[in-house]
């Protein structure tokens, strides 16, 4: 059944603001391993060509100096999006000589975490800092983990949207704090029914056995070829209990019912000495291993599938521009690395999210207390783990569900959202994305994890050489096609600027680092 308050919502809206869904603004971070053309992780430092990872805007690196992020500029355009980002990643590839990019989430072929170099920023305050966060993850959590790749899909709506709804609600709250509260309800709602997300997309039901670094599991593994182990019916191992998580952060209460509500329970966790993390030497000791001895070293280290978001100014903290200016866009952390595009992601996928986000932010979104969060995250651990047994029970509201019949009812509530959808842009393929993705609830070999599965069942392949085949004629594909968006001169131009911009911040550092910090962390 259709949420009554999401069709009324609906209705007004194309009753009276036909056109204010039109104008979405996206962003795309994709992050890829950097590997030999035997597929082991390169220990190879960033490629010159791409210039400085600490100040080029498109092109840097996340936790080691292997693990590329390509990110794209806002657009309006989804089609432009994927179009900067192939650009992207052509460029990166043809700096890259003989090395390939890894095609999906989990990693491969890593005799030791050791193998995984830290990323270098340079040696200026902030470039020093940022390596030191990393050196704090490797402590705290190790380097494999580390090196699980995602891909984080940025959305804001329209400023029209936001004014047709605050004057449809009659709100006289301020503009900044109803569109605030109406980013948090979306939250709310995605952390609801992320398990949709992971059994639609998630794409990392196999890894190789060297990830677990003889570390032992329940997980009902089944082997395949020479090192394979794969979940039969799991769908996103990277957002399970072997991937990007940390069960250390499981107590942390950061909860989603109001801004201040969700800054004061980061701000807690950044300031809160930790039981787990105490003996090791943080920055104000000759050899610094971690930041600090808190819960979380700083807000970044606070893992979680959806966040809400302000660019901050220079100096100010992702909190504080929160609080500062409000959440002006939602970053989606749930995807894994689409292993069937060349890009990392599809235009489907992202027509998918458009819709579902947008349901998301138009259903009514009661208040999440903690126990309903601890709800939502073990029904994302049995999709991850199950999502394709037909079988699969969900909760909801106390009750007991199959996933089958409560994803029939989130696509029958799309339904609607994508014809409004189609209507203001003039088009028809939201409501053909949703119609297409609606058989995937009962035909769940055609989602990403039973696609990949069956791939490597029917050769008896190995995940590692199934990854290096894809790799390998992706680079092909990438570097025999035409440049789309950018002029490889201005992406040749933006390297060389970024490492004199590199220069530029280290010439303008007046502290020492332990002062650096000092003040820093004073102000956070």
């Amino acid at each position: 059944m259709i949420k009554h308050n999401l069709n009324k919502t609906l209705e007004a809206l194309k009753a009276h603001f036909p056109h204010a869904i039109n104008g979405i603004k996206r962003g795309i971070e994709r992050e890829a391993l950097r590997i030999k053309p035997n597929g082991v992780i390169s220990k190879q430092g960033h490629p010159q060509g791409v210039g400085s990872a600490l100040t080029n805007d498109h092109i840097t690196t996340d936790f080691s100096e292997s693990l590329l992020e390509f990110i794209t500029p806002v657009s309006t355009s989804a089609e432009q999006t994927l179009a900067q980002l192939k650009d992207l990643q052509k460029f990166t590839l043809s700096q890259m000589d003989d090395e390939l990019l890894w095609p999906i989430s989990m990693p491969c072929f890593i005799d030791n975490q050791d193998d995984i170099v830290l990323a270098q920023f340079g040696d200026s305050n902030i470039g020093r800092m940022k390596t030191l966060y990393r050196e704090g993850l490797k402590n705290r959590y190790g380097s494999m983990m580390q090196a699980i790749a995602g891909v984080h899909f940025n959305i804001s709506f329209p400023d029209e949207l936001w004014q047709s709804l605050h004057a449809l609600s009659a709100s006289e709250q301020p503009l900044s704090t109803f569109i605030s509260d109406g980013y948090l309800g979306l939250i709310r709602n995605f952390k609801r029914e992320l398990w949709l997300i992971s059994y639609l997309f998630g794409a990392s039901p196999a890894l190789c056995s060297s990830f677990l670094q003889g570390r032992k599991t329940d997980l009902p593994f089944k082997k395949l070829g020479k090192g394979t182990l794969y979940l039969e019916v799991g769908t996103a191992l990277r957002l399970g209990n072997l991937g990007y998580t940390n069960s250390a952060q499981s107590s942390l209460r950061v909860m989603y019912n109001s801004l201040e509500e969700y800054v004061a329970g980061l701000k807690a966790a950044i300031h809160t000495p930790s039981d787990i993390y105490g003996h090791i030497d943080d920055y104000t000791r000759t050899e610094p291993k971690q930041l600090n001895k808190n819960i979380l070293q700083i807000e970044n280290e606070f893992y979680s599938p959806i966040r809400p978001k302000r660019n901050a100014t220079s100096g100010e903290t992702p909190t504080d521009a929160l609080l500062r200016g409000g959440i002006e866009y939602i970053e989606v952390r749930a995807l894994d690395v689409n292993p069937f595009s060349e890009t990392g992601i599809d235009l489907q996928q992202i027509r998918f999210l458009d819709v579902f986000l947008t349901y998301c932010l138009l259903s009514e979104s009661p208040t999440m207390d903690w126990q309903e969060q601890q709800l939502s995250t073990q029904n994302l651990d049995a999709v991850v783990n199950e999502g394709r047994n037909p079988e699969l029970q969900l909760t909801t509201q106390g009750e007991a569900v199959s996933l089958v019949d409560w994803a029939s009812t989130i696509f029958e509530s799309l339904i609607p959202v994508a014809r409004y959808m189609d209507s203001a842009y003039g088009v028809s393929y939201y409501s053909e994305t949703i119609h297409e993705l609606s058989s995937w609830v009962t035909e769940s070999s055609k989602t990403f994890s039973g696609r990949y599965v069956a791939t490597l069942a029917k050769e008896n392949q190995d995940n590692g050489q199934f990854a290096l085949a894809l790799a390998q004629q992706y680079k092909e594909n990438h570097l025999a096609a035409d440049y789309q968006y950018y002029d490889p001169a201005f992406l040749r131009e933006q390297a060389v600027n970024s490492i004199a911009k590199e220069r530029e911040v280290k010439a303008a550092d007046t502290l020492s680092f332990t002062a650096f910090l000092d003040d820093y962390f004073a102000k956070a």
